[in-house]
């Protein structure tokens, strides 16, 4: 049988997919409740204009856009009947553009999951998401799709149904994609190598993974796919998006993306592209890239193998008769001058906190005053930060401070949980509002946000004042200690300063930062915020991040929101090679000295990488 163009083409080598539709059709104006697929009738010029960049930005393959043209995900929209209609007009407008194009491209049937889970999780059954991929399947290879590109699937089950499905109906060659977290594992806790395998098993021929992480998290996920004799695409997302003015921003440029293409060649990728927050920018960035690659007539060798892995908190205080409460006693060190300590701790995605535990303890062993620990960071599912804050008082014998968002919680949920844990002695609380669900790996939660970080510092100062929003009397003041975040690295300083101000104004008693590696950045912070609000109001614990090499100082730099590296910062750790997490250290203990003597700073929060408690407490031997 002759082998289909497309894997003829691969096996000559690697060819570069488009990037992120949604992302471009939300900078043309479409809306985050409409059905952005739809928009192939009622905007085709969007669609076609999107296509037309991308292909001149030097892809080789377009994906329709037809992702959550199925059934089930378009009766959401009361558009159930027109699963024919709109993914064969999704085919068509992306071959008008091949044709006018000039070029060889590809036009590859994009298929995403549907919009509910199988049994048992969710309601449908084997045979009704077999039909629902066997309707759109149809449609796609009808209208002319020279190949199907299943993607952002997080469920194997539910991907290994579609491809079965696809080599039933079609003789289209098949690329399928999963999703996999930071962790390197599906959300079921599958490993690359088994996704690999599985796929292989159900007729694919190409195994991918994209969306959910940036380059340097799929790179590593990428390389255990190897090895296995099968074809390999990656599409990662421009890195964690932010939150900018109702808009999500993705930091990684489309420079840090064609640095990437060599390492995704090394690691086997025949088939390379972009998923969220990517643009025809980065595909043409990743296009001179490949191209530069090529030219060298380099080998793209086997994916090799990762090397291997590197006292008691007082009860709930007593209060006296005229229901005053004294400060935690965070509070107070950081009233009496003390230079404060914390160490941040992520809550596990387990039903266990050994290793967090263990953590704790040895920060209170280093010296540590307090433990932050985070709440669900980057949207993702883990034990409730409260749950560990918890355990951590009452286990380890160290202070807790909770980082609380309002991203999950209604304005009743949000006071019952605050009153819950001034019931369970954690008094502590950083108010933030928290990222996304669309960020994290349970994407169809729904964001509450009744309030913001500002709005929670006014609802826990209420309770301070002993009622709460309604002004129902709570029979006793909080004494909550109230911390707020804030990020000197902002490019919009006077913006961060002004909400900041807002933050402080609202009650706040201190205040955590981002972290930082220039001491500069504070002082720059201090003075623009004195200029447009006058003496600066409360003692701040500066983040301290210890960086563990040039590749982790790089993808903190270029992918996660928040977190910015001065330019010397990043070549002393490119120039430290093997040593990098020594140099790590010794980064953060000169940064930590320096600050000592800053103004109003108080103390500093370390944030251990990958749970390496060891390595960022070793920063505190210099004190």
């Amino acid at each position: 049988m002759h082998e289909h163009p497309f894997l003829q083409r691969l096996a000559q080598g690697p060819l570069l997919a488009d990037g992120a539709m949604g992302t471009m059709l939300y900078a043309k104006g479409a809306s985050s409740e409409q059905c952005l697929e739809e928009l192939v009738l009622s905007r085709p010029a969007w669609v076609s204009e999107i296509h037309q960049a991308y292909a001149n930005a030097g892809a080789d393959l377009l994906k329709t856009h037809s992702f959550g043209a199925n059934r089930v995900h378009l009766a959401d929209y009361g558009l159930a009947d027109r699963v024919r209609e709109l993914n064969f007009r999704a085919v068509r407008l992306a071959r008008d553009v091949r044709e006018v194009s000039g070029r060889s491209l590809f036009v590859a049937g994009d298929i995403g999951p549907l919009a509910r889970q199988l049994q048992p999780e969710g309601p449908l059954t084997a045979d009704e998401v077999e039909s629902a991929f066997r309707e759109q399947i149809s449609v796609l290879w009808e209208a002319g799709a020279d190949l199907l590109l299943f993607e952002t699937f997080v469920d194997l089950r539910e991907l290994e149904l579609a491809v079965a499905v696809a080599r039933a109906v079609c003789d289209l060659p098949v690329v399928a994609s999963m999703t996999f977290a930071e962790d390197g594992l599906t959300l079921a806790g599958q490993t690359p190598e088994q996704v690999v395998a599985r796929l292989r098993a159900a007729g694919a021929d190409v195994a991918g993974v994209n969306c959910s992480v940036g380059p340097a998290a799929m790179l590593q996920t990428l390389a255990q796919m190897g090895g296995q004799e099968m074809l390999l695409s990656v599409m990662p997302n421009a890195g964690f998006p932010e939150r900018v003015e109702g808009r999500f921003y993705y930091p990684a440029s489309p420079e840090y993306f064609a640095r990437q293409m060599a390492e995704f060649l090394k690691q086997g990728a025949c088939l390379v592209g972009g998923c969220c927050g990517t643009t025809p920018m980065h595909i043409r960035a990743m296009r001179l890239a490949l191209d530069e690659q090529l030219a060298a007539h380099r080998p793209f060798p086997a994916a090799a193998s990762p090397a291997a892995g590197e006292g008691t908190v007082a009860a709930p205080a007593d209060y006296g008769v005229m229901g005053e409460v004294p400060p935690t006693e965070l509070l107070r060190k950081l009233r009496a001058g003390k230079f404060v300590i914390s160490v941040e701790v992520d809550p596990p995605r387990s039903f266990r906190a050994d290793k967090q535990l263990e953590g704790a303890r040895y920060a209170l062993q280093m010296g540590a005053d307090a433990v932050n620990v985070a709440d669900s960071p980057m949207a993702r599912v883990r034990m409730s930060a409260l749950s560990l804050c918890v355990q951590i008082q009452q286990q380890v014998g160290i202070e807790s401070i909770v980082h609380y968002t309002t991203r999950d919680r209604s304005l009743m949920g949000l006071q019952a949980d605050l009153i819950g844990a001034h019931a369970l002695g954690v008094r502590n609380i950083l108010a933030l509002t928290g990222d996304p669900p669309s960020l994290g790996d349970t994407r169809q939660s729904t964001a509450v946000y009744d309030v913001d970080s500002i709005g929670l510092v006014r609802i826990i100062r209420r309770f301070n004042e002993g009622v709460d929003v309604a002004g129902q009397d709570m029979g006793q003041k909080g004494g909550f200690t109230i911390a707020v975040a804030c990020d000197p690295t902002r490019a919009d300083l006077a913006q961060e300063v002004d909400r900041f101000h807002q933050k402080v104004s609202g009650g706040a008693h201190f205040t955590m930062t981002q972290p930082i590696f220039d001491p500069q950045l504070w002082l720059n912070f201090v003075r623009l915020y004195e200029e447009r609000h006058g003496p600066f109001p409360v003692p701040v614990l500066i983040g301290v991040l210890p960086l563990q090499g040039y590749k982790h100082a790089s993808f903190l730099h270029n992918e996660v929101p928040g977190i910015t590296l001065s330019q010397p910062a990043l070549e002393r750790m490119r120039l430290a090679g093997a040593n990098g997490r020594q140099e790590g250290v010794r980064m953060a203990q000169e940064l930590l000295l320096d600050l000592k003597g800053l103004p109003y700073v108080q103390g500093v929060y370390l944030m251990p990488s990958f749970g390496r408690y060891e390595t960022a407490c070793q920063v505190l031997e210099v004190l």
